[in-house]
């Protein structure tokens, strides 16, 4: 699977991501510094990413703005900046939810919600 993280993302899900086998980019290493959200939403898209980010302003750009993408994992963990937390939370959607990878989902204290886009999506 193809991953990008968003420029909030911490570096250290890439390592992780990357020792489960996947292919990933992050915006703070391989992009141009401090670029828009519906830039990050665009290159995802054009090279078939998932995006993971903790910024809820995605939900703007897909829902209300109709933009393609191939994906997207908000974390909103509030109160929590235990990489542990996140590193079980990716294991468990990539086990339990990979055929909604293509969806957007949104990992909180509580659990996983994956919100099916009824518009056509870019994957």
């Amino acid at each position: 699977m193809k991953f990008l993280l968003d420029a909030n993302v911490e570096y250290r899900l890439a390592s992780f991501l990357t020792s489960l086998n996947h292919d990933v980019k992050t915006i703070v290493r391989d992009y141009p510094h401090a670029l828009p959200d519906h830039t990050v939403l665009a290159l995802a898209v054009q090279e078939k990413r998932v995006l993971l980010t903790n910024d809820r302003d995605f939900g703007e750009l897909i829902f209300r703005q109709h933009h393609p993408h191939c994906g997207v994992i908000l974390f909103r963990l509030k109160n929590t900046n235990e990489i542990a937390v996140k590193f079980r939370w990716l294991k468990t959607i990539l086990t339990t939810h990979q055929n909604s990878l293509h969806e957007y989902i949104v990992i909180t204290p509580r659990g996983i919600r994956v919100r099916k886009i009824t518009t056509q999506s870019a994957a």
